[in-house]
């Protein structure tokens, strides 16, 4: 299938009406309810309910604390996983994490340094010749123009670790069902973590969501009801959450079977951090193909991940004996300190769920709950991430009596697009991963097809051993196109695959690591927003597959652009800081941002007037042309009387040629900008602010907060 056809194949805005059924896997919605109906009347229930503790439901549970909503998180497993998972966390990640308690700092001071995963590195073993590699760190990448922090390379247990240290500062309690603070039987109030819980049922009402969470306590199947006002599915790939509501999941199953092999190996680490560092190593060889992902090579902890084909292959195949050969053949040379930690299968899917939200907008699935991707280019965690930062601010305007439930519909419109966009933008990086195999000679499609044809075809009336020989004979005869016989300078065909390799490396047609204009570009088309002009939504581009540069703007639905300001104060000192950190990290706030022109303060006038009838918090930021002023400006104190919450900012160029705010923005000094407390922009202004400007910012944050929807 090809891209644009994946991304047609989803139904980006679905949606269905509510209505009363049972479904087969354990779900019951009672009645429908209004979207107009705000749940926050009965103060006796739990607010929120989190399924899943791995980092989006963690991260979503800090943002909802810094918010002031209570909830608490289910974890089915009794710990926490120790298994690295995800490593790679881009540059939007970390710019939430920025406003998480100094997540983003100590992140940054305990990853390896860069130069050791800057590259990946494609090879014949990892002490073989080397076949090529890619940089994937631009000059511009350390520069923080484009966004003030960059990216980081963290396995995703040590990331869970800081999350849950950062929930323990914030008053969450760890409980476990063999602990004296286990709370199998007590009311929840908000500001625990429950290990060792699985969500087995759910039912919805007009009031609440009963989740009924199974647990074993001294021997025993035991079972408890929780009731909420929200319910969350972070519950990964294999979501219960997602199964007990019946929410299906589209796309392309089973692009590949593969075994995850965790092991340490300090001295393994010390050649690779003296030779030839890097983040990935793309080990081809007669006697074993794998993927090496170096998570740190100053500890020595690796992931080595194999094709994998059942039933012909068992994970008896796979021992922590056989694991070390396997190892050592990757290697090429002995290894007396190899550890196997843990060895898992696992399927690689292309999949995003029909929906994100159901139960009148009770429940919600964020992270792999809602959409499973290939790792090629790390957008799972992040996307996880990042449905988490879109989805608390909502969630806290509900339960505050800001917005109506619709907000949260919204989650749906403005997340799934996004999903399925990356779900693309990975398959298309995978497929790219698999052109050096196949320019190599071992195209991984024909092995696929030989698999099939095994276990369809006339290979599944053999016995297994023979099936086994046969599947095991197809794979060495390839392989062998991957011999210094072959492979070499000297051989006419060898030549000629090398030279189509160097091009596919010059080319960026290989495997990428960075995607900054997918990363820091992506856009929210409809939702809680305001389009531009005549409400026509552009048709979503498709993704490239290669590295793109981000470019700012200031459309409805994107990221607000990064660019260092100075505080203005009557102090000596002055801080500087991004715009991204005008937005409030505490708080559900809006802030307009304005240049320092007669109409626009009373634009800002205006908006503070709609803001307080609505009772959602709003910051006026004046952001000064650079060196027009030195100290706080007093005339807007007085042209914003009585209102208070604003600050004065002026622009901090980097050079005498860099470009003004407002031509980042891609505007004029005329225009405003309102942003969202996610740091997405809700609205702008492009022109002079002239009419009613009261009715103007009135219809504004009726529409954003979904009251005009109601209306319609």
């Amino acid at each position: 299938m090809g891209v644009s056809g994946f991304i047609k194949g989803f139904n980006l805005l679905h949606r269905t009406k509510p209505r009363i059924r049972l479904h087969h896997y354990g779900y019951i919605q009672r009645r429908d309810f209004s979207d107009t109906k705000i749940l926050n009347s009965n103060d006796s229930l739990l607010p929120v309910l989190i399924v899943g503790a791995g980092p989006v439901g963690l991260v979503l549970s800090v943002l909802l604390t810094k918010f002031g909503i209570k909830c608490t998180v289910l974890e089915k497993n009794k710990g926490f996983s120790k298994h690295p998972q995800a490593h790679f966390i881009n540059n939007r990640t970390m710019e939430v994490f920025r406003k998480l308690d100094g997540l983003a700092e100590e992140i940054q001071r305990s990853q390896p340094p860069v130069d050791l995963w800057r590259k990946f590195i494609y090879c014949t073993s990892l002490t073989g010749s080397i076949l090529g590699s890619v940089d994937h760190m631009h000059p511009q990448d350390f520069e923080k123009i484009v966004s003030p922090i960059s990216v980081a390379h963290f396995s995703q247990y040590k990331l869970t670790r800081l999350l849950v240290k950062l929930l323990e500062n914030l008053g969450f309690g760890i409980h476990t069902l063999e602990g004296p603070d286990s709370l199998d039987h007590e009311p929840l109030r908000g500001g625990e973590i429950l290990m060792g819980y699985e969500c087995v049922s759910i039912d919805t009402t007009d009031e609440c969501v009963t989740a009924t969470v199974s647990f074993s306590k001294e021997g025993k199947l035991l079972t408890r009801k929780i009731q909420s006002k929200i319910l969350i599915g972070a519950d990964g790939a294999g979501s219960m959450v997602r199964k007990l509501v019946g929410i299906d999941l589209k796309g392309e199953k089973d692009l590949q079977k593969l075994v995850s092999v965790h092991f340490w190996s300090k001295d393994l680490g010390r050649y690779l951090l003296n030779e030839r560092p890097g983040m990935l190593f793309f080990i081809f060889n007669t006697k074993v193909i794998g993927v090496l992902v170096a998570h740190d090579l100053t500890q020595g902890e690796f992931v080595l991940q194999i094709p994998f084909y059942p039933p012909q292959q068992n994970l008896e195949d796979f021992s922590p004996e056989i694991c070390k050969k396997l190892i050592l053949k990757l290697v090429g040379q002995e290894l007396s300190d190899i550890d196997v930690i843990d060895i898992k299968p696992w399927v690689m899917h292309a999949e995003v769920a029909d929906r994100f939200v159901c139960g009148n907008n009770q429940i919600m699935l964020c992270g792999d709950a809602a959409h499973r991707f290939p790792p090629a280019g790390g957008f799972g965690m992040n996307t996880g991430i990042q449905d988490a930062h879109n989805l608390a601010w909502k969630i806290a305007s509900l339960l505050n009596g800001v917005a109506p439930t619709s907000i949260l519909a919204t989650y749906e419109t403005e997340r799934k697009p996004i999903a399925v966009f990356n779900t693309a933008l990975s398959v298309q990086n995978f497929r790219a991963a698999m052109a050096v195999p196949a320019t190599l000679g071992l195209d991984p499609t024909v092995a696929n097809s030989v698999h099939q044809v095994i276990n369809k075809g006339f290979g599944y009336i053999l016995p297994s051993g023979m099936q086994k020989a046969i599947l095991d004979g197809i794979f060495s005869i390839g392989r062998s196109q991957l011999s210094e016989f072959i492979l070499n300078e000297n051989n006419p065909l060898g030549s000629s695959r090398l030279a189509k390799l160097r091009h596919i490396f010059e080319e960026g047609k290989s495997l990428q690591l960075q995607f900054p204009a997918e990363d820091l570009g992506f856009r929210y088309l409809e939702g809680a927003l305001v389009p531009d002009g005549d409400d026509v939504v552009p048709a979503p581009e498709l993704p490239t597959g290669r590295r793109r540069d981000y470019v700012p703007c200031a459309d409805p639905g994107s990221r607000l652009p990064h660019m260092n300001v100075k505080v203005l104060s009557n102090f000596p000192s002055e801080e500087t800081i991004s715009t991204l950190d005008l937005v409030s990290e505490n708080k559900v706030e809006f802030l307009l941002i304005i240049a320092p022109m007669e109409e626009s303060y009373n634009l800002a006038q205006a908006a503070f007037k709609v803001a307080e009838e609505y009772k959602v918090s709003t910051k006026v930021c004046i952001l000064w042309p650079a060196d027009t002023v030195t100290r706080v400006q007093p005339g807007s104190k007085a042209k914003l009387a009585p209102w208070k919450n604003y600050i004065d900012v002026i622009e901090v160029k980097r050079s005498l040629d860099s470009s003004s705010w407002w031509s980042t923005c891609q505007m004029t000094e005329q225009g405003a900008i309102l942003v969202r407390p996610d740091e997405h922009i809700a609205w702008r202004s492009k022109s002079r602010a002239v009419g009613d400007l009261y009715s103007k910012m009135k219809i504004v944050f009726s529409t954003v907060l979904g009251f005009e929807s109601m209306n319609s």
